[in-house]
């Protein structure tokens, strides 16, 4: 019989569930603060929808939602939960925000916050594990079974630099403009078992190199690789975790609708089989989403033609209307083309924040009023 943790459990296709990694902040200057405890202790007492857990540091929380299959539902689950943590978090005296980085905190101030899992990431990764202080949006796919999430998963992998740059909300770390519209995976790409899964062709054969990994005491379960996107069998979804977490929970539901229309058309649809030319391109790729964003480039492994990233994106987004329509995630979608049309992406907006009012403690008021829902975004 097959161990628990290699089986995978299917689920209803296209069905979508989204965790958040979010900042706690102080309210006098708006750097990070250590309060992940206490925040998560009064949450319980109080109550909430979805879940609410820690994260690596003592300044990071993570929430997740119930499984949903419509974007409609999901927004109403994601604002539930943001009002419940915006209200305990207003009872403290802290802020609460989205964004793929701090402005400002140096990572050295960070401390680990005290699980076993957290603690044994500390001690295999040194400083790795403080500079981890960065915050990202994953969102789980439902599939019917193993083989389709394989299917899945690789062919998502030509899509990252769309999730990349229509997330995108980390141009500052510690102080600085990095030039980058998402400079949160370059801490991420520091860790050994990142990157893109291995080219397998099978749930079988998924497991078989799980199997040997784990044989070589090189990871102990699934979830100890960080690869941008991967099939996770205990929950029977593909999971992708290269979403910066955006400014605004409506922001985050939208990605999600456009990740779930987007599974549907490539497991329907079927437009091609696995690429070993994707990952080819694949470093190159999701580099130009990260510096440039949507106004990056990306080389289409089907052509080998280098085009403009935004172009790529309103072509996809044009391409699986009709199934976004069907999953009730038209709104998300027109959302998400106008924003890439005018280029109202979340690192636009901080740094336009930074321009206009002088400081990064301004910036990361302004983000967090703009997640709490204090504001509305001028976009």
């Amino acid at each position: 019989m097959m161990p628990a943790e290699n089986e995978f459990k299917p689920s209803a296709g296209f069905t979508m569930g989204v965790e958040l990694e979010l900042q706690i902040l102080n309210s006098r200057d708006y750097n990070l603060a250590r309060d992940a405890a206490d925040l998560l202790e009064l949450l319980e007492k109080t109550g909430h929808p979805g879940a609410v857990r820690p994260e690596i540091t003592e300044s990071m929380i993570e929430v997740n939602t119930s499984i949903q299959s419509t974007h409609y539902s999901l927004v109403k689950e994601l604002q539930a939960i943001r009002d419940a943590v915006a209200r305990a978090a207003q009872r403290l005296n802290l802020r609460v925000a989205g964004g793929g980085s701090h402005p400002f905190h140096q990572w050295n101030d960070r401390r680990i916050y005290p699980t076993e899992r957290f603690k044994h990431i500390l001690d295999l990764y040194g400083y790795l594990a403080k500079q981890f202080t960065i915050f990202g949006q994953h969102v789980h796919l439902g599939c019917p079974g193993g083989d389709e999430a394989v299917y899945l998963a690789h062919l998502l992998a030509r899509f990252t630099p769309h999730f990349i740059a229509l997330s995108a909300s980390s141009p500052f770390q510690q102080g600085e403009d990095t030039s980058y519209q998402s400079s949160r995976l370059n801490t991420v790409s520091a860790f050994p078992l990142s990157g893109q899964m291995p080219f397998v062709q099978s749930w079988a054969e998924f497991v078989e190199y799980f199997g040997k990994m784990r044989g070589y005491g090189i990871v102990e379960s699934m979830k100890d690789f960080y690869w941008d996107i991967r099939p996770r069998g205990e929950y029977g979804t593909v999971e992708i975790r290269v979403f910066d977490t955006p400014l605004s929970v409506e922001r985050a539901a939208a990605l999600a609708a456009y990740a779930q229309a987007l599974a549907r058309h490539l497991l329907n649809d079927r437009p091609r089989p696995p690429s070993r030319e994707v990952y080819l391109l694949y470093n190159y790729n999701r580099f130009q989403a990260c510096r440039y964003g949507l106004g990056g480039k990306l080389i289409d492994a089907d052509t080998g033609r280098q085009v403009p990233l935004r172009d790529d994106v309103l072509e996809t987004i044009a391409r699986i209307e009709p199934h976004a329509a069907r999953l009730g995630g038209g709104l998300a979608l027109k959302e998400l083309e106008v924003a890439a049309r005018d280029g109202a992406g979340d690192a636009e907006w901080l740094r336009r924040a930074y321009k206009e009012r002088g400081t990064l403690t301004e910036v990361a008021r302004l983000q967090s009023d703009l997640w709490m829902g204090l504001t509305r975004p001028a976009r």
